[in-house]
């Protein structure tokens, strides 16, 4: 490749994920360009509740994920300027059976094995947590590491913390690759941007970007509600969710999959989720969804009957067949980076994921393992296949 570098790093996507990875790569000295069709935030992100969650994921490479994300999240939030409504609320999921409850119990031990803080809660426990809650919960565990920032302000600042050069409304049509197979940078609509390192951090639609460089990478869309109501006073002081939530972020079910997960935020209105379903990128409402919503959350907080929905919004959830995102390099595609596939999880994990693809583009060792993450998993025959939806 002849022509000069316009730049050390493009980063594709201007969400959650893409802007970590271009504010840590940029702390690690690099120049970054961010790239993104639409605005920051105009994706996944946007359509988000801004969940820093580990309650919800069992021991594993995700969680590890989880929790250096949570420590990160807090770092920045201390950082001077960086205005996020950041609220470190606390999570607290629920069982309304002692037998949902001794479930719930055993998922808590295996998390407290891997450093999750997992306080068990009795009835009157519950009551002193959350007063407003239904009176029929058997018990839960009370999560205090789960947090909450506001995505789309979360996202805009990280991405003006960063310095990094942002083109939005830029439109990438092709990767560049040179004659041995490694890229040079993007294509776009408004012109060609050359780097020796693309990272996809293009969310849902990170599949697309992976077959523009020739490879395979399985994204898939699933699509959710959300709920949000009237501003209320602070009825509701944490995340709180029924302990089915678990199982059906970890479904592999294409059909719709409710189960209530209801939270305050700093603004006023509650936040009402959650819902799955494998329906392409139909933006469509659901009428069924939103009912299912309501229902749930009225289940866990009686006072909400009385509460009027002022409006909803659908997102896409960025998913991979085995549930865990691509991170790091692309062995089959020299300089190419992704950081996409993370499922509902996103805003909670962008910043491990955003540092440890910093770390591995400066020939720094990764704080984790990205071995589970590797983009070439999902290969049978090791070879550069098409990209399939």
């Amino acid at each position: 490749m002849t022509m000069r570098p316009t730049c050390d790093v493009v980063v594709v996507g201007a969400g959650m994920v893409g802007a970590a990875c271009a504010l840590y790569a940029a702390r690690a000295g690099l120049d970054v360009r961010l790239v993104d069709r639409g605005p920051v935030a105009g994706g996944t992100t946007g359509a988000g509740e801004g969940n820093v969650l580990v309650s919800d994921k069992e021991p594993g490479p995700e969680l590890e994920l989880a929790l250096l994300s949570a420590t990160l999240w807090a770092e920045l939030a201390r950082e001077p300027g960086m205005a996020i409504e950041y609220e470190p609320k606390g999570g607290l999921v629920v069982a309304r059976t002692p037998g949902a409850l001794s479930a719930l119990g055993e998922f808590a031990a295996g998390q407290r094995a891997a450093a999750v803080t997992a306080v068990s809660v009795d009835a009157d426990g519950l009551r002193r947590l959350e007063p407003h809650l239904a009176p029929d919960m058997a018990g839960g565990v009370h999560y205090p590491q789960d947090a909450q920032v506001m995505p789309a302000l979360a996202a805009a600042h990280l991405v003006r913390a960063s310095g990094a050069r942002l083109h939005t409304g830029w439109t990438v049509t092709g990767v560049l690759r040179a004659a041995d197979g490694a890229v040079y940078g993007v294509r776009t609509d408004r012109g060609d941007i050359h780097a020796p390192v693309v990272v996809n951090a293009a969310g849902t639609w990170g599949g697309d970007l992976a077959a523009l460089a020739g490879v395979r990478l399985p994204v898939l869309p699933r699509r959710g509600f959300v709920l949000v109501t009237e501003a209320l006073p602070r009825m509701i002081r944490h995340k709180v969710y029924a302990a089915d939530y678990v199982a059906d972020v970890a479904s592999d079910s294409a059909g719709l999959r409710t189960s209530p997960v209801v939270e305050g935020t700093a603004a006023g209105p509650v936040l009402i989720g959650a819902s799955r379903e494998r329906v392409g990128f139909d933006r469509s409402l659901s009428l069924p969804a939103l009912r299912a919503l309501a229902a749930g959350a009225v289940g866990l907080f009686p006072f909400l009957a009385r509460v009027r929905a002022l409006r909803s919004y659908a997102g896409f959830r960025p998913y991979l067949p085995d549930h865990l995102p691509a991170i790091g390099p692309d062995p089959r595609v020299p300089g190419l980076f992704h950081a996409c596939g993370h499922e509902g999880a996103g805003i909670g994990l962008a910043p491990a994921t955003g540092r440890l693809v910093a770390q591995t583009l400066t020939g720094r060792a990764p704080e984790l393992d990205l071995t589970p993450f590797r983009p070439e998993r999902f290969d049978t025959d090791g070879g550069e296949n098409p990209c399939v939806h």
